[in-house]
């Protein structure tokens, strides 16, 4: 091998390194790298360019040295960034995080579904059923508030009632659907009602604790569903009941009347009634009228014709319910009951099985299933 070629070609291949961009320093330790590597192969094959084959070396021993420098660096600064041993401090930016998803830039609703995607965890399947619409055409919605946000600042935070929204069908599919993010969205709403003066906090987190008092009893030890009306009220979380109408209470009294506090206050009769028996169905009926003008909602109308059928007869229920579209998600749930509750158990048993070919998750389903089960088993006795 001829050292003094080498040595010759080392300017060059230099030169050729500082001007792709690296630095001088590095430069020379990636030459004197290739010059090694040189002395031991070319004695068995010499290449035909020399300093080609220098150049192409080199420039790859200055790459796997600077990557390696990097990840040294990378490693170095985690190390420095590590907390020092002990408790780490109780930092919780979660609920920051929901207020800058809800960004200004994005209407209400599709802040609500990225929201609920990006954080809250929801399956998209999950979120379109909580608005009623088809699974396509809530993927669709998120993917425009995604492509909205796309390089936008998160520096401005969305509105409280846009927040308020979220928590609330978070807590909703905690408590009746497949994940249990109920005590969650609870936390979080804590959290919102003692950093903010709005009533309609205080009543979503009145209405959470409210029906989150109910949870040990609305399942059975085989994990089937029990009724309202089954429920062993023993059970229920009387503490919870206390400390949620008395925040619902606090908020009432300011006269400032939302949904929530509308649906709080529906919760907190049927807390109150020691049997379903001596529940005032009059007064839950003038809550739904309340709930129905905020929000217009057929949710809304459909519980509230389950509550008319208590409060004047099932007849009533029904002519309440023939207003609404038979395509609302438990319409035909509640259709049976009330059929049922009038003395036509046939069309009551047709009814709970069309129902439970709808419904939402398993549970809902075997215990609608049950239900036809036992009419259809009385009919033929």
């Amino acid at each position: 091998m001829d050292e003094v070629l080498l040595r010759s070609l080392t300017p060059g291949v230099l030169t050729v390194l500082v001007r792709r961009g690296a630095d001088f320093a590095a430069a020379e330790d990636a030459v004197q790298d290739a010059l090694v590597e040189a002395l031991r192969v070319w004695a068995a094959d010499p290449p035909r360019d020399a300093k080609g084959w220098l150049v192409t070396v080199a420039w790859r021993k200055f790459l796997d040295a600077t990557r390696a420098d990097t990840t040294r660096r990378r490693r170095e600064d985690r190390v420095a960034e590590e907390p020092a041993p002990g408790p780490a401090p109780a930092v919780d930016d979660t609920l920051q995080l929901y207020f800058l998803c809800a960004h200004p830039s994005l209407t209400p609703a599709s802040a609500v579904a990225l929201t609920l995607r990006a954080v809250g965890g929801l399956t998209t399947r999950q979120i379109a059923g909580a608005y009623l619409v088809p699974e396509a055409t809530m993927a669709q919605r998120i993917s425009r508030a995604k492509r909205t946000v796309s390089g936008v600042r998160f520096d401005r935070p969305g509105d409280v009632a846009t927040v308020l929204r979220v928590l609330y069908l978070v807590f909703n599919e905690g408590y009746s659907g497949d994940v249990d993010l109920a005590a969650e969205a609870i936390r979080l709403t804590r959290q919102l009602a003692a950093r903010i003066d709005h009533p309609e906090a205080a009543g979503l987190l009145a209405l959470m604790l409210l029906h989150h008092a109910r949870r040990a009893a609305r399942t059975a030890s085989d994990g089937s569903l029990v009724p309202l009306a089954e429920q062993d009220r023993g059970r229920w979380d009387t503490a919870l009941i206390a400390e949620g109408v008395g925040i619902l209470q606090a908020a009432l009294a300011r006269d400032r009347l939302g949904e929530f506090q509308a649906q709080a206050a529906i919760a907190a009769l049927h807390a109150d009634a020691p049997t379903t028996e001596e529940t005032d169905w009059v007064q839950i009926v003038e809550w739904y009228d309340e709930l129905t003008r905020l929000t217009d909602s057929p949710i809304v109308r459909l519980n509230r014709a389950v509550a008319v059928g208590e409060a004047d007869g099932p007849r009533a229920g029904l002519a309440a319910l023939a207003a609404l579209d038979a395509s609302l998600p438990r319409h035909a749930a509640v259709a049976a009951y009330l059929h049922e509750r009038d003395g036509d158990p046939a069309t009551a048993a047709r009814l709970y099985a069309e129902a439970a070919h709808k419904a939402p998750n398993l549970a809902e389903r075997d215990h609608l299933t049950r239900q036809a089960a036992r009419l259809n088993a009385r009919r033929c006795r």
